[in-house]
């Protein structure tokens, strides 16, 4: 049995992953949720807010162990397949996080601006991984 790097691409995406899950965890445990615990929020939207949190440290966490299992993957249409729901899952994302901020509050749309940067090179990344040639 043959276990050796097939796309590195994949291999960087996964990593990244699972490094923006755990970041992701960590500034929510540290900064974010902790905002919720006066007494003027009632209960059920802080469980929702700190749940919804929590979804998407996972979904990154998924993320980054799909494409460290593609890393190893030979056969290309399967990756291309993973790929491109994952990117048009951080698309998705990155679309909700844009449409709700312009909604809300247009005038804070520049405090998505560093991670709508990060989702856009990321899923540039990954589309570039999903374009590698297969060596001969």
């Amino acid at each position: 049995m043959d276990i050796k790097i097939k796309n590195y691409y994949c291999l960087i995406a996964g990593v990244l992953a699972i490094l923006f899950a755990v970041t992701h965890a960590w500034n929510g445990q540290s900064t974010v949720l902790p905002t919720l615990l006066v007494n003027d929020i009632a209960l059920d939207t802080r469980i929702t807010f700190t749940y919804v949190w929590h979804i998407i440290t996972a979904e990154n966490l998924v993320f980054g162990i799909v494409f460290i299992i593609l890393s190893f993957q030979s056969e290309k249409s399967k990756i291309q397949f993973a790929a491109w729901i994952i990117v048009s899952l951080l698309l998705i994302r990155l679309m909700v996080i844009l449409s709700v901020t312009a909604f809300y509050d247009a005038t804070a749309l520049m405090n998505t601006l560093i991670d709508s940067i990060a989702i856009l090179i990321y899923t540039a990344f990954i589309i570039l991984g999903t374009r590698k040639k297969k060596k001969e």
